[in-house]
């Protein structure tokens, strides 16, 4: 009989290689067949910011890393493709023995300030191989930028005040929210209640109490003097079981006295608001807890937060100072989906990678040709990020010099950069070479303290939510000139 707990154990042992859309499985085993080789160049990137914002912060690379590093082929992978197309019986045996990742990966860093169009990895190997790390690639990336980025948006809106993420039980099943855990917390949030996403990420754990708690016992006093008795050092009493103000706040302050007067009140005390009118609670729970004494007691808020709402209850003149973020943070609630896509750029030819371009009737989905790479752009005085310029990999510049750059929409919109006022970093760094993982990724910690140092060289009002300023990401000359080329080719074809 199969049971959940049978389905969770047999992905546990399945590998990654059947982690894909079947018409990957399909493509792999055309350009087998027909023996279509040589180097490819896939581009990852996006197209639009996730709620009309400025910017995305790039999370998912661990997950990338390690799930290629475990690409294999089992003989349950084989039996499974065996039934599902007419696979050759070699293309399998080729599967199960001889496949194997052998090409190179660059990407941004974890934590990287990533804007459209640019890319985010780029894959150079077989049509067969790049091909097969499409929807590992994509799967990993969009969902843990999504979220990385939607919780900076909530840590922008709290104004450096302690941010919580309380999404568990409401993420997607099981790894997803651990992953998700991990992206908020790398865009922002300070801890996070999912112990297992806490435990094996080194993230910090927090957490209150239920409503169920309290009506355990007799009444409210004695559900939170229980509860202070067993957790010493924080405690958090959650007020709106009952009535707020004519009860929570009250029997919160009874026991405070009482801690209080038996040397027993801790650093980190306060309530939790998990309905009503936040603005006009806080404001109130805060006069009460002021004439009792208890100026430094905390004033949490949950229930169904976001970004706007934040922002309004700080307009509002609310008395909150934790932010406690679960459902529309950890499933994106106002864009369900980041919008990043893999595609071809350019093709070996002899020896030589022969770039390609993809045309639509859509000017955002025209593709830049090439092997590319990106170069930041920063204000060598400031450190602010100026522009992003995606060039051929080739192409190298020197900061001494002048630098002329203009935008590939409206061409004679030009910035020149006088040498020796700005700096430019290489985005793109070596993550795999030749199949073999060369990347050392920092640890959770170190990336959520990386993406907040980019953070800090964003312009202001790149981070605004309403009508943001568009950030520069600007074509190199050389690559125009390519693009302008290739389309003007295909365009007179025929």
């Amino acid at each position: 009989m199969n049971t959940t707990r049978n389905y969770l154990k047999k992905l546990k042992e399945e590998g990654y290689s059947v982690f894909t859309d079947s018409y990957e499985q399909n493509m792999m085993f055309g350009y087998h067949l027909r023996n279509v080789s040589g180097k490819v160049v896939f581009d990852m990137f996006y197209r639009s910011v996730p709620d009309g914002g400025g910017y995305a912060i790039c999370a998912g690379l661990d997950m990338v890393i390690e799930m290629i590093q475990n690409l294999k082929f089992t003989s349950t992978d084989v039996e499974y493709l065996r039934k599902c197309a007419p696979y050759s019986e070699e293309y399998l045996n080729y599967l199960q023995n001889e496949y194997k990742f052998s090409g190179d990966i660059d990407a941004v860093p974890e934590g990287t300030v990533v804007f459209p169009g640019e890319v985010i990895l780029k894959v150079t190997a077989t049509p067969m191989e790049a091909q097969h790390l499409e929807d590992i690639i994509l799967n990993a990336i969009n969902s843990q930028t999504l979220i990385a980025t939607k919780a900076s948006r909530y840590a922008y809106a709290t104004q450096g005040e302690p941010l919580l993420e309380f999404g568990l039980r409401r993420g997607s099943a099981y790894l997803g929210s651990v992953f998700a855990s991990r992206a908020a917390y790398i865009g922002g949030c300070n801890a996070t209640s999912n112990d297992l996403a806490a435990k094996v990420f080194d993230i910090p754990s927090t957490g209150t109490m239920a409503h169920s708690w309290v009506l355990m016992f007799n009444d409210e006093y004695e559900a939170f003097y229980t509860y202070a008795e067993v957790f010493k050092e924080n405690i958090i009493l959650l007020v709106d079981t009952y009535d707020t103000l004519k009860s929570g706040v009250p029997n919160a302050i009874k026991v405070f006295k009482k801690l209080k007067a038996e040397g027993k009140l801790p650093k980190k005390y306060g309530i939790r608001l998990d309905s009503g009118d936040l603005a006009y609670l806080s404001i109130k729970a805060r006069e009460m807890f002021d004439k009792a004494g208890f100026k430094d007691a905390v004033i949490c808020a949950s229930n169904d937060l976001d970004e706007r709402l934040i922002e309004s209850l700080k307009k509002q003149g609310s008395k909150i100072n934790v932010w406690a973020a679960g459902t529309k943070l950890i499933t994106s609630y106002s864009c369900a989906a980041f919008n990043g896509v893999y595609k071809l750029a350019a093709k070996e030819r002899g020896d030589v990678l022969e770039p390609v371009i993809k045309l639509s009737e859509t000017k955002e989905k025209i593709t830049n040709p090439g092997d590319k790479t990106v170069y930041r752009i920063a204000d060598k005085e400031s450190g602010y990020f100026i522009a992003d310029l995606i060039c051929l990999a080739d192409e190298v510049y020197d900061t001494a010099k002048d630098l002329v750059i203009f935008d590939p929409e409206f061409t004679a919109k030009k910035k020149l950069l006088k040498g020796g006022t700005y700096t430019m970093e290489k985005l793109l760094v070596p993550i795999f070479r030749d199949g073999v993982c060369v990347y050392e990724n920092r640890t959770t910690n170190e990336i959520r303290e990386y993406a907040m140092k980019q953070l800090s060289h964003l312009y202001p009002e790149i981070r605004r939510f309403d009508n943001p300023h568009k950030y520069y990401v600007d074509l190199s000359e050389k690559l125009y000139n390519l693009k302008e080329k290739l389309i003007a080719e295909h365009s007179f074809a025929g």
